[in-house]
């Protein structure tokens, strides 16, 4: 053994890697997106073979065509990815797998960065599949580890349910230096009454699901990660961070408690909870998101006729949404033992932070796209519907430019049905070029086929942006490092049916609002493809300062963009250079002229 300082993600892939993984596919998504990445980043050898899919129902789908032939396979997503996997993860519950198939779904609590606060854990029991929940960095690496080899014993896929405080969090972790060899895999064995999903299979599969998931209720009531400890007459159920968080809490309570950790909560241990129950009889169950602990809980206890009294958050002891923390189960605790609370103390003279409005990147491609549709529509009635990804921030004023935002893809569906009630609107629908490839084209095909007025708008910036410009379909490069095609999506849209389409440079400000005016009013499904690199990937540029002399301080740049190079001081106007990225934008819809490149060589 050795000791690594990793991230949690970095833990999770390491652990996949010494558990002999084969196979890697996923879609980007935080908190999950360091996992691929970094089974890609230690994959020097070639022999795992990964993938960023164009979604994620073909990254499940493909992972699962590899463990049908043996494969040890891994598939990495966050909570809401789950949803676009959950067709072929609730059919491929009942077929099972072969090698064995380890699905990460990374749940985001607060939220942070997603749309929502579902909980994965319920996804294990609504699919009947195993889900393992780990409470640091350090029991990651050890789980992701032990679901691989569940999966390959009981042939099934296994859920693994990391959070955002165990993605990102670091901790200095023991790892194996021998890790498990990796096998080759045996290949597809043909068996059309084991892989050809027919009703009659289901149904006599759903019985030996139901068989095996009452076997695991008593075997992972063994299960090292999970236990109990301390002893008294209260108790403390938990799981994932929030085991962690009722450690640290609990060293300032001096009151004998015993405590539960749950670390599959499906199938739910049954043997160990009924253990916890005997001589308790009030229980604080602390877990985040749902209560899907406390809900076991209490169905045991009428199931047993148990005398126990479950709190948490069905009682609303315990938050009903976002993050636990540290402080805030303590407080939970303190008010469940009937213990005052300590006044509080000041930590620091430090002023509060500042606010920070969530803002498009200075230079961002997207802002100008935002600015020219938003100039040529001015006075017309029309409807933006935006989607997920960087460009979700033009909802952000002074833009305003997101109307409606639902999930990927959703913008073109949308805003067919608002045409529908709404025909003399001109609905438009603002799509990423990865979310075009992820979940855009079906909702194109849908629009031609019904002959739907609609103006699609590609933002391309050539890379995925907002998980950390990942490669997709549009940019020729594959997790392999291999060079492949790049996918057109013009190409994709004139073989759809879609014959009017103009590709535009967004910083070529007067031709970006001419185009946007004449599309919009022609009929039937039209496209804009808005082309310009993320500032994080386009070659760097003079930046822009302001003239003095010549700034009448109309403050247009300023009200109208909302670009967070663009400041104002003493009552005057400037551009901070350090976070200017020379877009032109700003100098474009000055009316005196006054904002000027500077010449390459001033600093």
């Amino acid at each position: 053994m050795s000791k690594r300082f990793l991230m949690g993600n970095e833990a999770i892939a390491l652990g996949a890697i010494h558990a002999g993984v084969h196979f890697v596919s996923g879609y980007p998504g935080t908190p999950s997106t360091e996992i691929l990445e970094s089974v890609a980043k230690w994959n020097s050898s070639g022999n795992i073979y990964v993938e960023w899919s164009v979604n994620e129902k073909a990254a499940l789908e493909v992972a699962a065509g590899a463990a049908y032939a043996g494969a040890s396979s891994l598939v990495t997503m966050k909570q809401v990815g789950l949803n676009v996997a959950s067709d072929p993860l609730m059919s491929l519950a009942y077929v099972g797998i072969k090698g064995s198939m380890v699905i990460v779904s990374a749940d985001d609590p607060g939220p942070i960065s997603s749309q929502t606060e579902q909980d994965t854990r319920h996804f294990a029991q609504f699919s009947k599949l195993p889900v393992f929940d780990p409470s640091s960095p350090e029991e990651a690496y050890e789980m992701i580890q032990d679901a691989f080899a569940y999966s390959r014993k009981y042939q099934t896929p296994v859920l693994f349910r990391p959070t955002t405080r165990i993605c990102h969090g670091c901790a200095s972790i023991d790892v194996n230096d021998t890790p498990t060899s990796s096998d080759a895999p045996e290949g597809f064995v043909k068996d059309t009454n084991r892989w050809v999903i027919f009703p009659r299979t289901s149904y006599l599969n759903h019985l030996k699901i139901e068989k095996r998931n009452e076997e695991l209720r008593s075997i992972l009531s063994n299960y090292p990660h999970n236990f109990i400890e301390g002893s008294g007459r209260v108790g403390i159920a938990c799981g994932g961070v929030s085991y962690s968080y009722v450690k640290e809490a609990l060293q300032d309570i001096p009151q004998e408690i015993k405590l539960l950790k749950v670390s599959t909560p499906h199938p739910f241990p049954e043997d160990l909870a009924l253990q916890f129950m005997q001589g308790t009889n009030e229980i604080l169950v602390v877990e985040e998101l749902d209560p899907v602990i406390e809900q076991e809980l209490t169905f045991l206890c009428g199931k047993h006729h148990l005398p126990d009294n479950i709190h948490g958050k069905l009682t609303h002891e315990m938050p009903q949404a976002g993050e636990n923390s540290t402080e805030i189960v303590k407080a939970g605790i303190l008010a469940f033992l009937g213990i005052e609370p300590m006044p509080a103390e000041s930590s620091s003279d430090m002023p509060p932070l500042p606010v920070r409005p969530p803002v498009l990147c200075a230079g961002c491609p997207h802002r100008a796209s935002f600015y020219a549709v938003k100039k040529a529509m001015h006075g017309k009635k029309a409807v933006f519907c935006g989607d997920i990804g960087c460009y979700t921030l033009g909802n952000a004023m002074p833009l305003d430019m997101v109307d409606t935002c639902l999930c990927m893809g959703a913008d073109v569906t949308i805003a067919q049905g608002l045409h529908r009630i709404e025909p003399d609107a001109v609905n438009f629908a603002f799509i990423g070029d990865s979310t075009f490839f992820a979940s855009g084209i079906t909702g194109v095909v849908n629009a031609v086929y019904n002959q739907t007025d609609i103006v699609l708008v590609i933002l391309d910036n050539s890379t995925t942006a907002m998980t950390g410009h990942q490669p997709h379909p549009g940019t020729g490069r594959t997790m392999m490092g291999n060079i492949s095609s790049a996918v057109s999506a013009e190409k994709i849209l004139r073989a759809i049916g879609v014959s009017n389409i103009k590709t535009v440079d967004p910083f070529d400000y007067e031709l970006a609002v001419k185009t946007v005016s004449e599309i919009a009013e022609y009929k039937g499904v039209r496209a804009i493809i808005f082309k310009a690199p993320c500032i994080s990937v386009a070659s760097p540029q003079p930046v822009f300062h302001v003239d003095s002399g010549t700034c009448i301080q109309c403050g247009k740049c300023l009200r109208e963009l909302g670009c967070p190079a663009i400041v104002k001081e003493d009552g005057k106007i400037s551009i901070e250079p350090t976070l200017c990225y020379g877009c032109s934008l700003c100098a474009q819809i000055c009316p005196t002229g006054s904002i000027i490149r500077r010449c390459s060589h001033e600093n």
